[in-house]
């Protein structure tokens, strides 16, 4: 059966290719800037092993000035929308923008569930088998901070957070969370904290009903859509973004469009770009609506100069086991191994932690999300994006190679978090932007990026840390095996 709603376009021969689209979206997004690099990019013969340097290239062209990441990140939202199609079921095929007027296919209804907990009110955050709140919680914010595991000014929104536990339950807001169900997403600590949210996932009936064990426990009002008035709960987002649109218009309260979708290869692409086209539409016709995402730390981006000095001390700080045991390292991966993460003085620094195992769907899926934020921000739209820790998710844990570097990843100064410790943190930086406007005003969309940024210690450590990951994951594939 052939694929329908957002699909990637066909080429000549029929296949559709996710390289080559790969390809283009990135050459695209940097020929107004660096055709230098977009010329590099569409030669690249190897676009899955081959993509690494070219997302790098994407964020240090956009350095030298806010219009030229700006720039970046319109042509590559542009060149995406430009080239992926919507197939409908007769396989008759249409451009992206059709969704921005397509009528819905069906009318989906709207259900509700409301949690008989009572709301919390202050705000803790389970952390290795305990609950910290109050001053134990500060304690770890400050402890974090000194060991380079989040930036300090995540900790200081946290703590605005702390100082005013009437914002948890955020009145008069409908957070809709596309990727209910989503290890990584808000819903859970939203609910215990009396929000409103509005689910969307798949129409899986196992995700549905631990969504909605999730929202009766909790002290919120859940919304999520159905087949009809009392059908069938969920939608799919890759073909039905017109029906979606119709029924998040419909809520209550001021909308927040929460991106915490993810599917595992170039469904990853199809469902991140059938979100845009939803933002997008939205967007048209909400002048008040906030959009909020995860950023990955297995990523590319500019860092401020004082996390270049901190982990240039940690470097010249290793203890003389490490250097006798760098030197040979080096040498015999031709320089590949325990690289120093920056040049000293950098201002910025660019902390590389793309993963090649997670490939460049992930990558451009993530990146995706990175452009519409940079692009909505600039355009005055109410914009959460923080980047979230390293963290034990399922998707993580499957994927062997990715699950063993993370067990050995504190050898390197990089802490890696349980999936409920990664929700409540994430899910409290969002409702400090959402009380915030954003979080404070930057000249660059770089600093953007890295307010408020819970890396797990990958911008401060010693060592490029892909330099590391090969160790990390020979001395951690013990303890991931158990």
């Amino acid at each position: 059966m052939s694929e329908s709603g957002v699909v990637f376009p066909s080429g000549p021969d029929g296949r559709r290719s996710t390289a080559a689209l790969g390809r283009a979206v990135v050459a695209d997004a940097l020929r107004p800037v660096d055709p230098t690099g977009a010329g590099a990019a569409e030669r690249e013969t190897n676009w899955r092993t081959g993509y690494l340097s070219h997302f790098r290239r994407l964020v240090e062209a956009g350095l030298p000035s806010r219009d030229a990441a700006l720039a970046i990140a319109d042509a590559g939202l542009i060149a995406l929308h430009a080239r992926m199609r919507v197939a409908g079921p007769d396989g008759a095929e249409t451009g992206l923008a059709e969704l921005a007027t397509a009528p819905a296919g069906r009318t989906l209804g709207t259900a509700e569930v409301a949690g008989n907990a009572e709301p919390e009110r202050e705000l803790s955050l389970p952390f290795r088998g305990e609950r910290l709140r109050g001053d134990a919680l500060l304690r770890r914010l400050d402890t974090w901070v000194e060991g380079g595991v989040v930036e300090p000014s995540a900790a200081e929104a946290v703590r605005t957070v702390v100082a005013h536990p009437e914002w948890l339950a955020l009145p008069g807001t409908t957070v809709v969370v596309l990727g209910a169900g989503a290890e990584m997403g808000p819903l859970t600590a939203l609910l215990r904290w009396g929000a409103r949210v509005a689910g969307v996932d798949l129409p899986r009936p196992q995700l549905w009903e631990r969504v909605l064990d999730t929202a009766r426990r909790g002290a919120g009002t859940l919304l999520y859509p159905v087949a009809g008035d009392a059908g069938a709960p969920g939608a799919d987002l890759i073909s039905e973004v017109p029906a979606v649109a119709e029924w998040v218009t419909g809520l209550p309260g001021r909308p927040v469009l929460g991106d915490y979708v993810y599917a595992d290869g170039a469904t990853n692409v199809r469902v991140s770009t059938a979100v845009d086209a939803l933002t997008v539409r939205l967007a048209a016709t909400r002048d008040d609506l906030a959009l909020a995402f995860l950023a990955t730390p297995t990523d590319v981006f500019a860092v401020p100069p004082d996390a270049v000095a901190q982990s240039v001390r940690a470097y010249a700080g290793r203890s003389r086991a490490a250097k006798l045991l760098g030197r040979p390292l080096r040498t015999l991966s031709a320089g590949r191994l325990l690289q120093r993460a920056y040049v000293p003085g950098s201002d910025p620094g660019v902390s590389d932690s793309l993963v090649p195992q997670q490939g460049p769907n992930y990558a451009l899926a993530k990146r995706l999300q990175r452009w519409r934020a940079t692009v909505a921000r600039a355009a005055g739209t109410t914009v959460s994006m923080n980047v979230a820790p390293p963290t034990r998710t399922r998707s993580v844990l499957k994927n062997r190679a990715l699950a063993a570097a993370y067990a050995g990843a504190h050898r390197f100064g990089v802490e890696v978090f349980d999936p409920a410790t990664s929700n409540v943190l994430m899910a409290a930086l969002l409702v400090h932007d959402l009380h915030t406007g954003g979080g404070p005003a930057h000249e660059q969309p770089w600093q953007d990026e890295a307010y408020a940024a819970v890396h797990g210690g990958l911008w401060r450590t010693a060592y490029a840390p892909r330099s590391a990951l090969g160790l990390a994951a020979l001395l951690g594939y013990g303890a991931a095996r158990s």
